[in-house]
């Protein structure tokens, strides 16, 4: 069963008849590109293959066997039953502040454990957030994931920005080498975006939308949705500083901060979070 296609292959769902167990089969065709273009798709897979064999965590999506028949790659990976957060935001979901600050508590442990393990995953959006049918967030989609090496700190940026403009950092934006603080940025992002069904920067183009993750500021969440405190407010404005010091050093530390938040919210509204 077809689950999801895009520009350049399919999603399938199938079963491992090993284990017995329902499977995601993801797959690009590099057939008809240019040598460059399949190339650049196939190191894609290579890397994420190889973050994820570092990566065991509950909310991230475990990637079983990678590898190639013919023209396409694959990668084999665990099967999540439900929908990506970017689905529920198109389809007019909107979620309570307590909400958006479990979703985002989830990414943010999937993130950290990422980050401790050196793979930094440089395109975090609703898109690449599964939501299973309990409510737990799972993260994807690590093929554009960098993964940092103890000695890399002399080797340079190669090539323009990688990940999504809405949801990039300011140093993203401009095409420079992130680290895990773009993440945390990244994570602040979607959580704007759940408390007030706005993106904290946005345009008509990607030019509009460079410039204002680089150089405006956030209104504050508050002013776009009364229910949300304004204790989130200083919460998001550290998630979304332009100077990657002045933000969370961790994405631990952030979700820190958003339990902090979430233990001040009325009792109807309180949610438990896990440390």
């Amino acid at each position: 069963r077809v689950l999801g296609k895009g520009s350049m292959g399919v999603v399938y769902e199938a079963r491992d008849p090993n284990l017995d167990r329902p499977v995601a089969i993801k797959t690009i065709r590099v057939q008809g590109l240019s040598a460059q273009a399949s190339a650049e798709y196939e190191s894609r897979f290579r890397t994420e293959a190889r973050s994820a064999a570092r990566l065991h965590h509950p909310n991230i999506v475990s990637v079983f066997d990678s590898g190639q028949d013919a023209d396409q790659a694959y990668l084999v990976m665990e099967f999540i039953q439900g929908e990506d957060l970017k689905h529920h935001l198109e389809c007019g979901a909107r979620f309570s502040v307590r909400s958006a600050i479990a979703m985002v508590h989830d990414l943010l442990m999937a993130l950290d454990h990422a980050h401790r393990q050196n793979v930094v995953h440089r395109d975090v959006k609703p898109a690449n957030m599964l939501i299973e049918v309990t409510g737990r967030v799972k993260l994807t989609d690590f093929g554009v994931a960098r993964i940092q090496e103890p000695d890399e700190s002399h080797l340079t940026q190669v090539g323009g920005a990688v990940g999504t403009p809405k949801y990039m950092s300011p140093e993203q934006a401009k095409g420079q080498r992130g680290d895990s603080r773009s993440d945390v940025f990244s994570a602040g992002v979607v959580l704007y975006e759940l408390l007030t069904g706005k993106l904290p920067f946005d345009g008509d183009n990607q030019f509009v939308i460079i410039h204002q993750i680089v150089s405006h500021e956030a209104v504050r969440p508050s002013t776009l949705n009364p229910d949300s405190p304004t204790s989130l407010d200083a919460v998001m404005a550290r998630a979304l500083a332009k100077n990657p010091q002045d933000r969370y050093p961790t994405a631990r530390d952030f979700s820190l901060a958003l339990r902090e938040v979430a233990q001040q919210l009325p009792p109807a509204a309180a949610t438990p979070i896990s440390p």
